[in-house]
Parts: C-alpha cells; structure tokens; sequence
C-alpha cells in the first residue's frame, strides 16, 4: 500500500478545492490508474510562500541518489519511521505537501488464487488529500519533483482489504500539514483520530491490475461472490 491510485480532476478544479494558484502549465490530465513514477498534481508551498498546485513524479528521489532507478520503490513512506528516515526525514520537516485522489486500489488474495481489485473511495464523490512529501532530485540537466504517500495501520474494514492505507488529511487539517514547523511530529495525529467516515471499498474488475490500462470503466462495480470476496462495504 499504496500502489496505485486515481486522480481525475482538472488542474482548474483542483486549484479551487485546495484555494491554490495553477502552475501545472496545462499537462494535468485525468488518470484512472495512477501507477509508481507517474507525473500527477500535487499541492505544496511555492518558495513564495502560498499554495502551489504542481506536477510531480510519484517516488521520492532524495537529493543524494546516485541515480532515478530506485524511484518505485520509494512511493510510500511509513508514519511510524518518516521522521527518522533517511531517506524521507528532511523532506517531512521541511516539504510536506497534499496529494489529491479520488480514491485509491488494493488487491485481496482469493482462496482460488485469483487476486481481487477493490477501489476505496468516499461515497459522496468528494476529494481525497493524502498526506505527502516532496523533494527535488537534480542530476545533470535533469531537475525532478518528487513525493511520497505516507502511510499507517489500516482501520477498521479497511484492514480486510490492506494492512495498510494511505494517511488521509481532512481539510481542516490541510493548512497546518503545508505550514512550517519545528516539531513535524505533531501533525500525526494517531490513527484512531483519522475516522474516514462514508469511505466505500468496492470491487472492481481485474483491467486495473495492468498499468497500460485507463478510463473511467476501471472504477465501476462489479460483482463478486459474496462466499469468496468480502462484500462490498462502507465504513462508519
């Protein structure tokens, strides 16, 4: 977790839900199966001081990497270790950032051996912000944004799909995960605190599990046994 998400707003609409100026320079385009070191928008602090909406590239790249090649596989950063992490410590007390989806994807292991794709979402179709972090990775001529999801214990029904889940930010809470701190540490809020109220997990057919594969059918239902997969729930 998490491996793969969705994110289909517009950069015009996601500057006005997150009250952020648009610097995307138009290449912001909807994507159904967002999937490790793909270029999606992000919201972060701009070096003048307000909300920026950006592109960035999904697996963090420290600025000490030798090289791009370990980007996949720096996509998600735990809660528990963020800020005593090497590799993601500097950029959780210094850039943290919003990463908007409108859900994102798990996959159960059947009885049978088949793998089950679910799609958590919120029921109300509103946006998810998931807390991130960001660095700039250079080499060369070559300037990258880059970010990680971070990550905690999965709750209640969320925890039969995943162990895990991605650490969601109210937005209430948005203004102070983006604001400058001293002790970073404070912005996670335990688990328990974070209720994801009306947040649907459904199933979803197996054409997710390939990355060359987008459009708006990969997040429609669809129907399961209910004595092989759990059925389809929403939380709280």
């Amino acid at each position: 977790m998490c491996g793969r998400y969705a994110t289909t707003r517009s950069s015009g609409e996601l500057s006005a839900l997150f009250q952020s100026s648009d610097d995307t320079e138009g290449v912001v385009r909807p994507d159904h199966n967002v999937a490790p070191t793909d270029r999606v928008p992000l919201v972060r602090v701009s070096p003048e001081g307000h909300r920026s909406l950006c592109v960035g590239r999904w697996g963090l790249l420290p600025h000490w990497s030798r090289s791009a090649a370990g980007a996949a596989r720096m996509i998600n950063a735990r809660a528990e270790t963020v800020a005593t992490s090497r590799a993601y410590a500097g950029s959780f007390a210094r850039r943290r950032c919003l990463v908007p989806a409108d859900g994102w994807y798990e996959w159960v292991r059947q009885p049978d051996g088949r793998r089950q794709a679910y799609y958590m979402t919120p029921t109300d179709g509103s946006i998810l912000a998931l807390a991130g972090i960001w660095s700039v990775w250079e080499s060369g001529a070559d300037s990258r944004l880059t970010f990680s999801v971070l990550t905690t214990a999965a709750l209640g029904d969320l925890a039969e799909v995943h162990d895990r889940m991605p650490v969601l930010l109210p937005p209430e809470r948005w203004s102070s995960w983006l604001a400058p701190t001293d002790e970073p540490e404070r912005l996670l809020v335990p688990a328990s605190a974070e209720r994801p109220a009306g947040l649907e997990i459904r199933p979803v057919g197996a054409a997710v599990g390939d990355v060359r594969n987008d459009g708006p059918q990969l997040i429609a239902r669809v129907s399961v046994p209910p004595t092989v997969t759990p059925q389809d729930l929403t939380l709280f």
